[in-house]
């Protein structure tokens, strides 16, 4: 008897149409759309922010890659994740990986949140991220206009900040810039 060939999680991630962007967490396979506006404008609005100082070292100390939307393999293959935005100092990641794997574990991520991810962005990936000794996190909620800052304690995340509305912020790991809540 013959079995039928049954594709890897990582198989079906890499088979997804076009408008899904999948990840593998904890075993299973999650996919979702594209983001919506609000989501796309914070998104941008924080690469252009953070990529101008700390990429590139305009107005602020340089010395960072920041990415959209990476493919981080904490478990190559086996444990993949697809933040918003992720950081690493350019000190611990060199060279920008060839391919789309980034298998380095970044110093920072941010997460923004819309309705349908914020659940797995908070109960799985926060996680996820602690477990891997990614150094800080953000929760970003373009909506709400909040966002959260958080340092990785003894494996633990601690909640360095919280603003929300018209406030701005300047936080680990990117304290030498104030950032604005209204643009995103």
């Amino acid at each position: 008897m013959q079995h039928a060939y049954k594709q890897t999680l990582y198989e079906q991630l890499e088979t997804l149409p076009g408008g899904l962007t999948g990840e593998i967490l904890n075993g299973q396979l999650h996919t979702q759309p594209r983001p919506a506006g609000p989501h796309a404008k914070a998104e941008s609005e924080l690469t252009y922010d953070l990529v101008g100082s700390y990429g590139r070292g305009r107005g602020g100390p340089g010395g960072w890659w920041i990415i959209v939307e990476p493919e981080i393999h904490f478990i190559t293959d086996t444990e993949v994740t697809v933040p918003d935005l992720a950081g690493w100092r350019k000190e611990r990641m060199p060279q920008i990986p060839e391919g789309h794997r980034f298998e380095v574990v970044p110093d920072w991520i941010c997460e923004i949140l819309s309705p349908s991810t914020e659940s797995k962005d908070r109960h799985i990936k926060m996680p996820i991220y602690a477990h891997y000794g990614v150094a800080y996190a953000w929760l970003v909620d373009p909506k709400q206009r909040t966002l959260e800052a958080y340092g990785l304690d003894s494996g633990e995340w601690r909640l360095l900040a919280e603003v929300a509305g018209n406030d701005c912020i300047a936080v680990a790991p990117f304290d030498a810039l104030k950032l604005e809540l209204v643009v995103l």
